[in-house]
């Protein structure tokens, strides 16, 4: 490869990166020629932002798809491979159908810095996705969240958003600095930040296991905090509640994933020979995620709220390939991201449009949707199947991979226990259902009529439920492509 061919994959490997830049600069400056216009601010906004966001994905698919290259680039601290690329694409559709949601929220829908927020959120994610140096990662993790604190408490007349935003603020910078002393361990063990070389130095044998399980604990509490898996599960009800609900849609999806490709990345790549210690702490957190999610859930009346427990269920599931620790593993916690995006995206959307008309998120707000908007009803049918897991939706697929990975892996007790909870899961699901469905209207109030913007973020997210379902090989085989390169090192 000459050095010119070398360059301009250099410049390619961080286009979608550096294009995110050019878009929250050009938000900035359309925010403030319409300064004046309110009514154009909440118009086109969002409409900027997702067009933005989607001309970026194109961009990314034509000229940065790494295909099978293996490369360090930038000092050796960011991987340009396939798992970096099919997440950042992840990460860029989940905020795009954020923005075409928060659209429909009329204090998100004309606040220029709300999006522009939005952006730089997901550039750390991105930066996340590709990251192979500690330092990159923990400037990725805290470029990622910073803007999420704001978001979440960006109601400043909402005491619930505000409380949500401290809570948030306090709880996740506690846990990046316990992340951030374990990252220091290592570098002191081991002489290195580069995530690829860890392992070499690892298998030297000169680090005692019981320091190194210190570091590697340290590290997976602020993880565990990044995916909200039990036991460092308890800021997501409040915060979720609180928050925006687009704001909450983009935490429980794209903010999760996130978290999980750096979870797959750091310990399949970094503790390749300490699988059998590692695996057994992720089951355990997979288990404690589920049951505490599901039997919480059980008991909440705030649809927001059973969402967030149902959340902490969900990362639980995908512990499961995480816990596996092998390429089928991988691949369906990779594919169960792509299902969950869309279909909790479609969740939180729909929530959004009932709290919007009825000033509440109960779930008796939802009684006899179906006769005050059948469609709307219909959508949500199809997300809370999802979640459930029914055939013949993406989530039956997505739990389907990640139980027969655990199966694979000799984590029988781990698929047994994952489709226990599927069951009990299924329970409070049904019961959001019932109310759409056989329940009167506590309220006449008709359902508004929702935006354009938000008429398209919620047919491309039932679209997506339906294709990730029927579809199953090409979501399949792109989720395959991103597991294959976390597993090359």
């Amino acid at each position: 490869m000459s050095s010119g061919e070398f360059t301009s994959i250099m410049f390619l490997a961080i286009l979608p990166e550096t294009s995110l830049v050019l878009l929250a600069a050009v938000l900035l400056v359309l925010d403030l020629v319409w300064l004046d216009k309110p009514e154009t601010r909440i118009r086109y906004l969002g409409w900027v932002t997702a067009a933005g966001l989607l001309a970026i994905i194109l961009a990314a698919v034509l000229f940065s798809n790494p295909g099978d290259a293996q490369l360090s680039l930038w000092g050796d601290t960011i991987r340009f491979d396939q798992a970096g690329f099919v997440f950042r694409m992840i990460f860029l559709a989940g905020a795009a159908l954020t923005a075409l949601f928060a659209s429909q929220y009329e204090w998100l829908s004309q606040r220029g810095e709300f999006f522009v927020m939005l952006i730089i959120s997901t550039l750390g994610m991105n930066l996340m996705a590709s990251a192979s140096d500690l330092i990159l990662l923990f400037l990725a993790i805290e470029t990622t969240s910073l803007p999420l604190f704001v978001m979440t408490g960006f109601l400043l007349r909402n005491d619930k958003s505000v409380e949500a935003g401290i809570k948030y603020l306090l709880f996740g910078a506690m846990t990046s600095a316990v992340m951030l002393y374990g990252f220091s361990l290592l570098y002191g063990f081991t002489g290195t930040t580069h995530l690829y070389e860890l392992a070499a130095h690892l298998k030297t044998g000169q680090v005692p296991f019981p320091l190194l399980a210190v570091a590697l604990g340290l590290v997976l509490v602020g993880f565990s905090f990044k995916v909200s898996a039990a036991p460092f599960h308890f800021w997501a009800p409040d915060v979720y509640q609180g928050s925006p609900t687009p704001v909450a849609g983009f935490l429980s999806t794209a903010s999760k994933a996130a978290g999980f490709v750096v979870l797959l990345r750091f310990l399949q790549v970094a503790f390749p020979d300490q699988v059998a210690a590692w695996s057994l702490v992720i089951a355990v957190s997979a288990t404690l995620s589920m049951l505490v999610g599901n039997y919480l859930a059980l008991a909440q009346n705030s649809v927001k709220r059973l969402l967030a427990y149902s959340s902490i269920a969900q990362a639980g599931y995908m512990l499961i390939g995480v816990a596996a620790g092998t390429q089928l593993g991988a691949l369906g916690t990779t594919y169960y991201l792509m299902a969950y995006l869309v279909t909790n995206l479609a969740a939180f959307g729909i929530i959004s449009l009932v709290e919007k008309s009825t000033g509440s998120d109960e779930i008796t707000a939802f009684n006899g949707l179906s006769r005050r908007s059948p469609g709307l009803a219909l959508a949500m049918l199809v997300a809370m199947l999802s979640l459930g897991g029914i055939p013949p939706f993406a989530g039956f697929f997505a739990k389907l991979l990640v139980f027969a990975s655990a199966v694979e892996a000799d984590l029988v007790w781990l698929a047994m226990v994952g489709l226990f909870n599927a069951i009990i899961g299924l329970y409070y699901y049904l019961v959001i259902l019932k109310a759409m469905y056989l329940y009167k209207p506590v309220t006449e109030i008709p359902i508004a009529r929702p935006a354009i913007a938000w008429r398209i973020a919620i047919v491309v997210c039932v679209a997506g439920i339906l294709l990730l379902g029927f579809w199953f090989a090409p979501w399949f085989n792109f989720a395959q492509l991103a597991a294959g390169a976390i597993r090359m090192y």
